[in-house]
């Protein structure tokens, strides 16, 4: 036999059990619930939030449009600047003075001769052409240079090397005699040779003489160093 029992007010019921809705409904009731002005502030809220994460995604650039500098970090050293305070010209005379001692070891030539035939020929004009079509610091004529393989008789060194071989081989020629070499660099072999000295043309004359001094002012200078 089954023994029931009714409560007073209530539904049959097995004692001591409780149904999932009956819970669900009793902690619903016990819950503190927002009012609707809350609500409405969250959703609110919730909005701007929204808003502003999307703004900023826009805003940004995509990782493909970044130029590769932006990537790159700075250096985390100190930076280093530089300045120039001020700049000291150097004299044409002493521009070319490594080529000048260059060439004179090259092909065994005193320097002080390299350096006084360069200022009587274009007072270290480098860019220098004469009326007959000498070029360059040491007056180079087109035939020398295309002799000595000169490629741009502008070039200082080139220029120099080319006209320092050209006194090497006139030296040569007249068995170091100085002046006749230097003639012969002014107005060419085949008139010392018609002449068999310093031909007695006043422009030639007049630059063995003007040669020779700056050959012995210098070595004067030298000799005065030494002291």
């Amino acid at each position: 036999m089954t023994v029931k029992l009714k409560l007073s007010g209530a539904h049959d019921q097995t004692v001591g059990l409780r149904h999932d809705a009956q819970r669900r409904l009793g902690d619903r009731r016990t819950h503190n619930r927002h009012s609707p002005e809350r609500r409405r502030r969250d959703r609110r809220r919730d909005k701007l939030r929204s808003l502003i994460f999307t703004s900023l995604a826009f805003a940004a650039p995509l990782p493909h449009q970044l130029k590769p500098d932006a990537l790159i970090m700075p250096p985390s050293g100190g930076r280093v600047s530089t300045s120039i305070d001020s700049v000291v010209a150097v004299p044409p005379s002493k521009a070319y003075e490594g080529i000048i001692r260059e060439a004179a070891a090259l092909y065994d030539v005193d320097a002080s001769l390299i350096r006084s035939v360069m200022e009587a020929e274009s007072a270290f004009d480098a860019s220098a052409v004469s009326r007959a079509g000498a070029m360059g610091l040491m007056q180079l004529m087109p035939d020398v240079a295309a002799a000595f393989g000169v490629e741009h008789p502008f070039d200082p060194r080139e220029n120099i090397m080319a006209g320092t071989r050209l006194l090497r081989d006139l030296l040569d020629r007249y068995r170091g005699n100085l002046r006749l070499a230097i003639a012969s660099y002014n107005a060419g072999p085949t008139a010392v040779a018609h002449y068999g000295k310093v031909p007695p043309f006043r422009e030639t004359q007049g630059y063995v003489k003007r040669v020779t001094g700056l050959i012995a002012d210098a070595r004067a200078a030298a000799g005065s160093d030494d002291d």
